[in-house]
């Protein structure tokens, strides 16, 4: 048989409903929808513990001496390391501060370098200019006295404007950011109490640097790097997580149930096959159109269900959705591959000889 013969009489079969194009294809969609949805519902789930624990500031650290951080090397961190998802910045304890008011009740300020601020700033998706202009105030704050960015507010220190309100929720993060007052301080030829480092991927390396910023004297002897927030595990290995899923062996599993769906489509018609060859068909040509019609069908389920990954992913992925998507699909197209490579190799197992000992038992 020719080629386009056998392609054509291939496209008979899938239009006719010999080859049940319609039922194969739909289990070919259902396994690959199945377990890629599984996997990406699976990677999304740690992206979404990942965004949970960099918006907690689950991945900062901070170093605490009695004014024995050098300001300077502090917010100078982030450009000694080649991560550019670091911030680093100094603080220091202020002067407890009384709103006139409401003059008896007074809150802690802190004094603060622009690296700190900034890494506020990289915590909070509103804050857009970093502006060391004024105070920063938390939210609860804003809430509590009627405040607002550019607000004037008399105080036992004097007048102060307020040059920005951020976000400081209670998911366990050091508390103390949460009702007071944030005063900038410039960061050269000053001492500080704290040096604090955000960064993600957490890098152990990155946070032994921070022994970097102590000025050598006795205060410094004893400082330890500790987490900003102490309600996540500081063990989190986000690679060794992803690397150690049990959804990584979904496209060996995707694959099987192929082979299974492939096997199936050809074992049901070994009669028809074996009279097409003692009819006079090359095994050739019976195993080019076995070949072509599981391709047909398969393919489209496969793409179908990449189709119905590809909306889930965009949907519900917080970053990165394009490598999710080609995780999970990995799925739908390994079935698809095993169910061609099954179905050739099982009509490799038809023979003419077989004929009668099927007619048998029919």
């Amino acid at each position: 048989m020719k080629i386009r013969s056998v392609f054509s009489e291939a496209m008979r079969n899938i239009d006719s409903g010999t080859a049940h194009a319609v039922v194969l294809c739909l289990a070919v969609l259902l396994c690959g929808v199945l377990f890629g949805g599984y996997e990406a519902y699976d990677i999304i789930t740690m992206q979404q513990e990942v965004q949970t624990r960099v918006n907690a500031l689950a991945d900062a650290d901070m170093i605490a001496t009695d004014g024995g951080v050098d300001g300077v090397a502090c917010d100078g961190l982030p450009e000694g390391t080649a991560s550019a998802g670091m911030h680093a910045g100094a603080v220091d304890a202020g002067a407890e501060i009384a709103l006139l008011s409401t003059p008896g009740k007074a809150l802690q300020s802190f004094e603060v370098s622009p690296g700190m601020l900034e890494l506020i700033a990289s915590n909070d998706a509103h804050i857009t200019k970093v502006d060391t202009s004024g105070v920063w105030i938390p939210e609860d704050v804003a809430r509590d006295f009627g405040l607002s960015e550019g607000s004037r507010v008399q105080t036992s220190q004097g007048v102060m404007e307020v040059a920005q309100v951020y976000a400081w929720p209670n998911d366990g993060r050091d508390t103390r950011f949460s009702y007071t007052f944030l005063i900038p301080r410039q960061a050269s030829g000053e001492r500080f109490n704290e040096c604090w480092v955000r960064q993600w991927p957490h890098s152990q390396e990155a946070s032994d640097l921070m022994y970097s910023t102590l000025i050598a004297d006795g205060r410094s002897m004893q400082a330890a790097v500790i987490g900003v927030n102490k309600g996540f595990d500081a063990q989190y290995d986000p690679y060794r997580t992803y690397v150690a899923r049990a959804t990584r062996w979904v496209p060996v599993l995707a694959a099987l149930c192929g082979v299974a769906i492939g096997v199936y489509a050809v074992q049901r018609r070994r009669l028809e096959y074996a009279g097409a060859l003692h009819s006079g068909q090359s095994k050739g040509a019976q195993l080019l159109g076995i070949g072509v019609e599981a391709f047909v069908w398969s393919a489209l389920g496969a793409v179908s269900a990449c189709a119905l990954i590809c909306a889930y992913c965009v949907r519900m992925a917080p970053s990165d959705a394009q490598t999710v998507i080609q995780t999970a699909c990995r799925a739908p197209l390994a079935t698809a591959a095993a169910v061609i490579i099954a179905a050739v190799v099982t009509g490799l197992t038809v023979r003419q000889s077989q004929l009668f000992k099927l007619f048998k038992h029919r």
